[in-house]
C-alpha cells in the first residue's frame, strides 16, 4: 500500500523513506492508532504527516458531498510553542511543495483573539496547538462541535508530557474527543523511554488497542569527556566547571555551531558571561536561551540558529525537545545531565540528520563527576533508559476538567464518569470518589457548603453548567497544570531581609531547627505565609540549603550506571579513560578508608574539630539522600538523643553531631533497615508542612484559589495564605477530602520519592556494609563536607578556608 504523496515528495527531496516511515503510513491507512518511536532527526514528523494527508485526500470526496463546510481533520498537540512553530513550518512546506490545499494553522499563547475566532468559524484542515489550548476550546460554547469531524490526534513528544499533569490533561481531553468521534485515530510520537508499551496504553486508553512502531536505527553517539590538566584528589562541587572554559573554547571553534547545555538558568548565565568576558571575539556569535527570557529573545535565537548565524548557544532544557536546528553539529553538556534520557535527547540535537553521528562532550564540574562519563557510555551502550512515571488519581486536574466542560457545553455526570474511568490516571477511582468531586463543585462539599463562591455548578436540562460569566472567565484564565516554584523570604525578627530560599527546603524544617544561610547560623522561629522568620543562634548544627537547581536529582537508572562504574574502579586493565584518570583519587580513598564494590555500602565515621561525622554513599541522588538522611538521623536519635547537621550530594550523605556513637555492624543493620520506613519518614520528616506547601499547587489547579489576571498575578504569599487556610479547614473538618489526601500522596510519591527510597533501603539490606573509621576526611567525604562548610562562612572567605583545609589533607 504505497503512499503516493510521500513517494513524490521524498523523490523530489532526493531521499528514500525509512522502513519505520512506510510502516507508519500503512498502519494509518488501515485506520490504526499507536505510538511511533524513532531517533531525533530521522523524520518522525513525516512518518505520521503523510499518513494523515493520504487519509484526507482518500476520504475527501465522501466528506464534501455531505457538507461543503470545511472541518478540522487533524489536531497536532505539542508541549512547546517553539516546537509548534517548527512542526507548522515543516508541514506547510509539504503542502506548498505538492501544491495541496491542505491548510495548517497554529493556535498557541501567541495567537491573537481575532485569529482564534476566525479559526473557530472557518477551521483549518490541521491545527497545531498545546494541551492547554485544547481545553480552552472545550471550555467555549459549541467547543465540542468543533471536534465533531476530527479524524486524527497526534501528540508530539509524548514522553515529555507523560510524567506530568499536562499528560493528565491530554488523557482527559482524549477521553471526551473519543466519545464525540469513536472512529478517532490517535498517534503519539515519543523518544525512547523505559516504558514505551505503558506509554502507548496511557495515550490510547484502556479500551483502545494500538500498534507500537519502533525504528530499527542505531544512531551513533560519540561521547567524549573533557578532562582537566590535573586531578584534584579532594574535590568539591563546582571546583572544575568554569575552570575548564579554556578546554571548551577549542571544541566550539572546531565545529560550525554548538549547543552548550547547563542544568540551571543561573549556570547558563555564568557560562555565557564568562565566555564573552574571556573571549570577546564571540560577541554577536554567542547567544543564551532559557525559560526566563522573553519570547522575543528566544524566537530570535531559534531563528538565528536556523539560519546558521550563531557559533554557539548556551541553553537549558528549553532547547531539549525536537526543534530542528540543522546547523548544530556539536553538543557540550556542562555537569552531570542527571538522567540518561536527558543526555540522549541533548546528544540528539547534534547530527540532527539521518546517518550523522551525534557528538557530545561531557564537561564535569568536579573530579568525582568525571566517573559519570564512564557511566553514561555504559548506559548508552547497554540501552539503559529511564521510564516516565505517570500521575495517577490527580483529582485537582479532574476538578479543573469538569469545570472546563461545565463552562463549555455542560456535561452529564454519569457519562463523563464512564469516560474518565477508562483513562490510566483515573482507572481506579470509585463512584463515591467521583461523587465527592461533583459535590465539591456543586456546593463546596462537606466543609465549604456555607460559602456561595463554591456553589459553582447548576444542573440545567440534565447537564451541569456554569452560569456565572465571572466564574467562567476566571476558569478560562486558570486552565493548565504548569505550576511555578515558590521562593520564600528569610527575615529576622527586626524585619531585616536576608535573602530568598526555596520553599521545598523550608517545608522540611521544624520550628527550632537550625540552618546555615549567608554565612550565619539561623534558627527557624516561625513561618508566616511566605516569610521565614529566623534568629541568629549559637547552636553549632545546621542543615545546608539546596541551591542552583538542587532539586534536580540523578535518575534511578543513572544511579545504577554510576554504581556499575564503581565496580570497575578495582580493575587494573581494560578500563575506561575516566576511571584511568581517577585512579590516583581512588588510590587515596583506599589508603585513607576503603573503596566499595557495587554490592557494598561504605560507611565512614570520623571525628574533627566540628564534631562527629557519619558519611555513607548510596549513589541514589541528592533528593533521595535528603530523605534517607532524615530517616537515619531519626533512628540514631532513638538510640541516643542528638541534634544533627545534614548535608548531601548526588553520591552520599553527611550527618554531623556533637554526640559520639559507638557504631557496630548490628547498629548499622538496624538504622539502614527497610522495615518500618513509612513510620520513620512520618516521624523524622515534617510531612504535614510539606503537604501544606504541596497543597498550594493542587488548590490552584483545582480552582479553589484564583491565581490572578494576566499581568496581575496574585502574590505568592496570598496564594499560600489562601491555600493554607483550605488545608487547615480540610484537615480539621474533612480529613477524607480527596485534594487533602492527594497532597500527602504527592509528597510521598514525588517530593520524598518514598518508593525509590524504599528500594534504596532494600538494596542496602542485601549489601555488605563496610564500616571505616578514617583519621581524617577522604576524597569521597570531602565534597559532602564542603557542601556544609561553604555555608558556615561568608562568600569572601569560605573558599580560601576550604582550600587551606584541603592543603592540610594533602600534606597529611
Amino acid at each position: 500500500m504505497e503512499n503516493e504523496f510521500a513517494s513524490v515528495w521524498f523523490f523530489n527531496q532526493g531521499w528514500k523513506p525509512h522502513s519505520f516511515q512506510t510502516e507508519s503510513w500503512k498502519a494509518i491507512a488501515k485506520g490504526k492508532s499507536g505510538i511511533l518511536n524513532a531517533p531525533t532527526g530521522y523524520g518522525k514528523t513525516f512518518a505520521i504527516w503523510f499518513g494523515v494527508i493520504a487519509h484526507y485526500y482518500t476520504h475527501r470526496k465522501i466528506e464534501t458531498t455531505v457538507s461543503k463546510k470545511k472541518n478540522l481533520h487533524c489536531l497536532w498537540i505539542t508541549p512547546l510553542r517553539a516546537l509548534s512553530k517548527e512542526i507548522g513550518k515543516a508541514t506547510r512546506q509539504v503542502s506548498e511543495d505538492l501544491d495541496l490545499d491542505y491548510e495548517v494553522e497554529l493556535r498557541t499563547g501567541d495567537t491573537s483573539i481575532s485569529h482564534r475566532q476566525k479559526q473557530r468559524k472557518n477551521p483549518p484542515n490541521a491545527l497545531i496547538t498545546t494541551p492547554e489550548s485544547v481545553h480552552l476550546i472545550l471550555a467555549s460554547k459549541s467547543g465540542q462541535d468543533y471536534f465533531k469531524h476530527l479524524e486524527f490526534i497526534v501528540v508530539d513528544e509524548w514522553h515529555e508530557l507523560i510524567g506530568s499533569k499536562r499528560g493528565v490533561l491530554i488523557e482527559l481531553a482524549l477521553s471526551r474527543l473519543k466519545a464525540i468521534n469513536p472512529s478517532l485515530k490517535i498517534w503519539g510520537i515519543s523518544a525512547t523511554i523505559g516504558n514505551l508499551e505503558e506509554a502507548k496504553e496511557i495515550l490510547l486508553g484502556t479500551k483502545q488497542p494500538g500498534v507500537l512502531i519502533q525504528a530499527n536505527i542505531n544512531k551513533r553517539i560519540a561521547i567524549q569527556t573533557v578532562f582537566p590538566d590535573t586531578l584534584e584528589k579532594f574535590p568539591w562541587a563546582g571546583h572544575l566547571g568554569i575552570r575548564l572554559l579554556d578546554k571548551v573554547i577549542p571544541i566550539i571553534n572546531q565545529y560550525q555551531t554548538t549547543l552548550i547545555f547547563t542544568n540551571t538558568r543561573s549556570q547558563a548565565e555564568i557560562w555565557y558571561q564568562q565566555i564573552i568576558m574571556n573571549y570577546p571575539e564571540f560577541a554577536g556569535l554567542l547567544a543564551i536561551h532559557h525559560g526566563s527570557l522573553s519570547d522575543e529573545v528566544r524566537f530570535w535565537v531559534e531563528e538565528a540558529l536556523h539560519e546558521g548565524k550563531l557559533k554557539a548557544v548556551v541553553c537549558t532544557s528549553s532547547l531539549d525537545l525536537g526543534v530542528d536546528f540543522r546547523p548544530v553539529d556539536c553538543v557540550i553538556q556542562i555537569g552531570s545531565p542527571k538522567g540518561i534520557a536527558r543526555f540522549l535527547q541533548r546528544a540528539g540535537r547534534s547530527g540532527h540528520r539521518p546517518d550523522a553521528t551525534s557528538k557530545i562532550y561531557y564537561v564535569p564540574t568536579n573530579s568525582l563527576e568525571i566517573i559519570e562519563g564512564d557511566s553514561l557510555k555504559f548506559a548508552v551502550s547497554n540501552k539503559i533508559v529511564e521510564s516516565r512515571i505517570p500521575y495517577i488519581r490527580s483529582f485537582d486536574v479532574l476538578l479543573q476538567y469538569l469545570m472546563t466542560l461545565a463552562v463549555g457545553d455542560g456535561f452529564d455526570a454519569d457519562q463523563i464518569f464512564q469516560e474518565v474511568i477508562h483513562t490510566h490516571c483515573f482507572s481506579s477511582i470509585s463512584p463515591e470518589e467521583f461523587d465527592q468531586c461533583m459535590a465539591l463543585l456543586i456546593h463546596g462539599g462537606s466543609s465549604l457548603s456555607a460559602y456561595d463562591d463554591f456553589h459553582r455548578l447548576v444542573k440545567i436540562d440534565g447537564k451541569y453548567k456554569v452560569t456565572s460569566r465571572k466564574l467562567a472567565m476566571r476558569h478560562r484564565l486558570s486552565i493548565g497544570a504548569i505550576v511555578s516554584d515558590l521562593m520564600m523570604r528569610v527575615k529576622l525578627f527586626s524585619g531585616k531581609y536576608l535573602g530568598s530560599i526555596e520553599e521545598s527546603f523550608i517545608s522540611k524544617l521544624n520550628v527550632g531547627d537550625v540552618f546555615w544561610f549567608s554565612g550565619r547560623q539561623l534558627e527557624l522561629v516561625q513561618v508566616i505565609v511566605n516569610d521565614v522568620i529566623v534568629k541568629y543562634t549559637e547552636k553549632k548544627k545546621g542543615v545546608v540549603p539546596s541551591w542552583m537547581g538542587g532539586r534536580f536529582s540523578i535518575s534511578p537508572d543513572l544511579g545504577i550506571a554510576i554504581r556499575h562504574s564503581f565496580q570497575n574502579i578495582h580493575k587494573l586493565t581494560n578500563i575506561s579513560d575516566e576511571i584511568k584518570f581517577l585512579k590516583p583519587l581512588f588510590a587515596e580513598q583506599q589508603r585513607l578508608s576503603a573503596l566499595p564494590y557495587e554490592s557494598e555500602l561504605l560507611v565512614e565515621y570520623l571525628e574533627t574539630k566540628y564534631g562527629y561525622h557519619l558519611f555513607f554513599y548510596p549513589f541514589e541522588g541528592k533528593l533521595v539522600h535528603e530523605g534517607m538522611a532524615q530517616v537515619i538521623a531519626y533512628r540514631l536519635g532513638l538510640i541516643k538523643s542528638a541534634t544533627f547537621s545534614i548535608a548531601s550530594n548526588e553520591y552520599g550523605v553527611e550527618l554531623l553531631s556533637d554526640v559520639k556513637y559507638d557504631l557496630t555492624q548490628e547498629m548499622l543493620q538496624q538504622i539502614f533497615s527497610s522495615k518500618g520506613l513509612h513510620e520513620a519518614i512520618n516521624s523524622g520528616i515534617n510531612v504535614q508542612e510539606m503537604a501544606r506547601r504541596r497543597f498550594r499547587d493542587i488548590a490552584g489547579i483545582a480552582g479553589l484559589i484564583f491565581q490572578g489576571f494576566p499581568g496581575k498575578q496574585m502574590k505568592g504569599k496570598h496564594l499560600q495564605a489562601n491555600a493554607s487556610l483550605f488545608f487547615s479547614v480540610f484537615s480539621d473538618y474533612d480529613p477524607g477530602n480527596l485534594l487533602l489526601r492527594q497532597s500527602y500522596d504527592e509528597v510521598f510519591d514525588f517530593q520524598l520519592d518514598e518508593g525509590r527510597m524504599q528500594r534504596a533501603f532494600e538494596r542496602i539490606a542485601d549489601h555488605q556494609i563496610i564500616l571505616s573509621k578514617p583519621e581524617r576526611l577522604t576524597p569521597f567525604s570531602f565534597p559532602i563536607f564542603a557542601e556544609s562548610f561553604r555555608e558556615r562562612y561568608s562568600n569572601e572567605d569560605w573558599q580560601s578556608r576550604l582550600e587551606k583545609l584541603k592543603s592540610q589533607l594533602l600534606d597529611g
